[in-house]
């Protein structure tokens, strides 16, 4: 996690195909997220338990094939998704998009 708080604050958010996520923040890095690797890790209550946050979507439940529908802004600090698998209701802060990086340097950190 970037220690400047503004770090997590994205530039340019583009849907680079129906397979990919792309995010400039405002530190500069740049971060491509696999539409499966963000579907696994759904925040929503259907996906993760409300009140331990454990997994109840089991990754093997999500393709790998599997595509991003569209990507919506919600507020001033999130996204929402439309997946191909009819998932809709996770809201992905943009703290969490940036711990969820999956570049090398980030994993490391």
């Amino acid at each position: 996690m970037p220690l400047d708080p503004t770090a997590s604050m994205p530039v340019k958010i583009k849907k680079v195909s129906p397979a990919e996520l792309m995010i400039v923040w405002k530190d500069g890095h740049e971060s491509h997220y696999p539409s499966p690797v963000l579907r696994r890790e759904c925040p929503c209550a259907s996906c993760r338990d409300e009140m331990t946050g454990a997994r109840i979507l089991l990754p093997m439940h999500v393709p790998d094939n599997l595509e991003m529908r569209g990507v919506h802004i919600v507020g001033q600090y999130a996204l929402q998704f439309d997946w191909a698998d009819g998932h809709h209701t996770g809201i992905f802060s943009f703290d969490l998009l940036r711990a969820l990086c999956p570049c090398s340097y980030c994993r490391t950190q």
